[in-house]
């Protein structure tokens, strides 16, 4: 019978963080986290930030989660998605002017056409596969039309570390597409455009 309270009680206590969550964020905030996974640390070295990772906001049916490109692209819970990045610490951005409902919509229909695609581990700028911070990206520039960062090169990135190099000769062999467009989560965490909301 304890068991059975402790349960209810803990269920209960997750909904009213949800719903808690859910009306301190917005559709269309960017969340960014230092992630766990095997290329974490290279993108942290190439690109000079902590930030490894990134989704973002989407409040639907009083629930708070997180639109995300891995693999494949999904929706996560947001406390789930938390605690799957390093010490479950975050931030949270978002534009300059609040988003109107309207907006919002849009920029959850957009980024919800990539619901299932593949984790894109080659970085391409196409849509056939897509990474964290290109579906970001993308669904603000096609819904709203704002370009949160300025596209980078991949040249543009720091590939010197021998961890960045052997990475890039697994993936790439020799023909590294150094002109490849690519937008990084520094990129857009550092974006003018964008306000801090939340650091956790």
């Amino acid at each position: 019978m304890i068991q059975v309270i402790y349960k209810l009680f803990y269920l209960t206590l997750l909904l009213s963080c949800s719903r808690l969550y859910a009306t301190q964020f917005q559709t269309g905030d960017l969340i960014f986290q230092t992630s766990k996974s095997a290329q974490s640390q290279v993108i942290q070295l190439a690109t000079h930030s902590p930030y490894s990772h990134m989704g973002m906001l989407v409040n639907k049916n009083g629930k708070l989660w997180v639109l995300e490109a891995i693999q494949p692209v999904k929706y996560t819970a947001f406390q789930a998605w938390v605690n799957r990045g390093v010490q479950q610490k975050y931030v949270v951005k978002r534009l300059y002017k609040n988003l109107n409902l309207q907006q919002q919509v849009a920029l959850q229909k957009h980024a919800e056409q990539y619901l299932a695609k593949p984790y894109d581990i080659y970085f391409e700028w196409n849509d056939q596969a897509i990474y964290c911070s290109e579906i970001v990206w993308k669904a603000y520039k096609n819904a709203l039309g704002i370009e949160l960062a300025p596209l980078q090169q991949l040249k543009d990135f720091d590939l010197s570390h021998t961890k960045v190099k052997a990475l890039m000769q697994q993936r790439y062999s020799k023909s590294v597409p150094l002109q490849e467009q690519v937008i990084s989560p520094k990129a857009l965490f550092d974006s003018k455009l964008l306000k801090t909301i939340k650091v956790q």
